[in-house]
């Protein structure tokens, strides 16, 4: 369409230019003013923020206006030592893991392997934190995405995200220069972009993992750890707001969601769309072409 389109005018409609607008549309441009940060504390290899991305996406998606997000890497495995580095957990080496993790992913019912922690384990979570800082440090969400594909990695592909090769393949199916990437993130300045981080989490007192901790300009907020279900984020969201009700979009439609994250597991349809498991496959044919 050429510019000069723009000066036809149409006697019927009233309208100069190219119009396919409704006569009369009701509009509101009043978005929320984003006033509050969120402050989403992880690592890429906690399998309890694997299990909570269902609800954090459904929130995101829906309360998103309200907020700025901001991802903290929190530092969960430095490597493996000869003291135990979780024991309230009974979590010593790598093999303790493997069936930590296939608890939670039978608890959650987000597919998690877990076999890998067995015969090639993960030696510390520290590699796909700075590659992720790296990639943050130029795009936030692109980092995002990343970490998104790291974890479907590890814990649904079961494929080693400590080993330079794996997150190599992963960068670059980001259209970034893998190599370059992960290269960058080994430098001294990789990990103290990441130290950073972990300052950030221990001034808002995080320790474990997921916290999310929503601020608002006054710096106050309120802090939610461990994997909760959506009412506790969207009270809290309330909370630090000090209103009654909040205004949520409507969930994006299947497709699209689909187009965005090019893979979704079966909790994460259920839990965006109020889906009961059993009623799954038919929601999906029908929203599906």
């Amino acid at each position: 369409m050429t510019k000069n389109n723009n000066m036809i005018c149409d006697s019927e409609t009233g309208v100069c230019g190219v119009s396919g607008e409704e006569e009369l549309e009701v509009i509101d441009l009043n978005k929320p003013q984003k006033t509050i940060d969120l402050y989403y504390v992880t690592d890429p290899i906690c399998s309890h923020c694997w299990a909570l991305e269902p609800v954090l996406r459904r929130f995101e998606e829906q309360y998103g206006d309200y907020f700025n997000f901001h991802t903290v890497m929190g530092g969960l495995l430095e490597k493996w030592g000869d003291e135990p580095v979780d024991p309230a957990n009974g979590i010593s080496g790598p093999a303790d893991v493997a069936g930590h993790w296939r608890e939670v992913g039978e608890q959650t019912r987000m597919p998690i392997d877990g076999s890998l922690m067995y015969d090639n384990p993960v030696q510390s979570s520290y590699p796909p934190s700075r590659v992720f800082k790296v990639i943050q440090n130029e795009n936030k969400a692109l980092a995002n995405i990343f970490l998104r594909r790291a974890r479907e990695a590890v814990f649904a592909f079961n494929q080693n995200i400590s080993e330079g090769t794996v997150l190599i393949e992963i960068v670059n199916k980001l259209g970034l220069d893998g190599e370059k990437i992960v290269k960058e993130a080994e430098l001294p300045s990789g990990q103290q972009s990441l130290n950073e981080d972990f300052g950030l989490a221990a001034s808002l007192s995080a320790t474990g993992f997921p916290t999310i901790i929503m601020v608002n300009e006054e710096n106050k907020g309120v802090k939610i750890v461990g994997g909760r279900p959506l009412e506790y984020y969207i009270s809290g969201l309330k909370q630090v707001l000090n209103i009654e009700e909040l205004q949520p979009k409507q969930q994006p439609a299947l497709s699209g969601l689909l187009e965005k994250e090019k893979l979704l597991f079966s909790k994460e349809i259920e839990v965006m769309y109020d889906v009961e498991k059993k009623d799954i496959h038919a929601f999906v044919e029908k929203e599906l072409p």
